[in-house]
């Protein structure tokens, strides 16, 4: 019996381009993984030409309401939003950040709770810090947490013998 095929989508319209360049550098080691980049048309890019991109509208959460209809248990989400991430995650999809954090269904409504505080104190007329720069750190976490989920997928060594 063969293993179904793994699909790796990733929220594109806000993901760091050096997180899109990691999850490329796995592309031809990954034989039984499509990856899909989704991005709404306000989003094109030229860049990774050799990916599958889909484009999806520009109206808002098109991308997330993509992801969420055409992922299923045991496939892999990148993305940084807790939205999306709480919808996935009760289908079986392992949901995590371009950092390398992986979204659970023990942090999410935390996650989920200091977003709505913030927006409401955003509303409110106070001022919220923003997310920090991303650095080579946050991509080295998340180059290590994603070849942790693969391995976990298909097998330590396979992963480890082809990145």
């Amino acid at each position: 019996m063969t293993k179904k095929k793994l699909t790796l989508f990733v929220d594109a319209d806000a993901c760091p381009v050096p997180v899109k360049e990691e999850i490329m550098s796995f592309n031809q080691a990954l034989s039984n993984v499509e990856i899909i980049f989704v991005a709404s048309y306000a989003h094109m890019s030229t860049t990774f030409r050799e990916a599958k991109w889909v484009m999806v509208d520009s109206e808002k959460e098109e991308a997330d309401l993509y992801i969420h209809r055409h992922s299923s248990k045991g496939d892999i989400a990148v993305t940084q939003d807790y939205g999306l991430a709480s919808l996935l995650l009760p289908k079986g999809v392992f949901v995590l950040s371009p950092r390398g954090k992986s979204y659970t269904e023990e942090n999410i409504s935390t996650l989920l709770h200091t977003r709505y505080l913030a927006s409401k104190s955003r509303r409110a007329g106070k001022h919220t810090k923003g997310p920090r720069k991303f650095t080579g750190d946050d991509r080295a976490q998340f180059r290590k947490k994603l070849i942790e989920v693969l391995s976990n997928y298909e097998g330590d060594y396979f992963y480890l013998s082809k990145l």
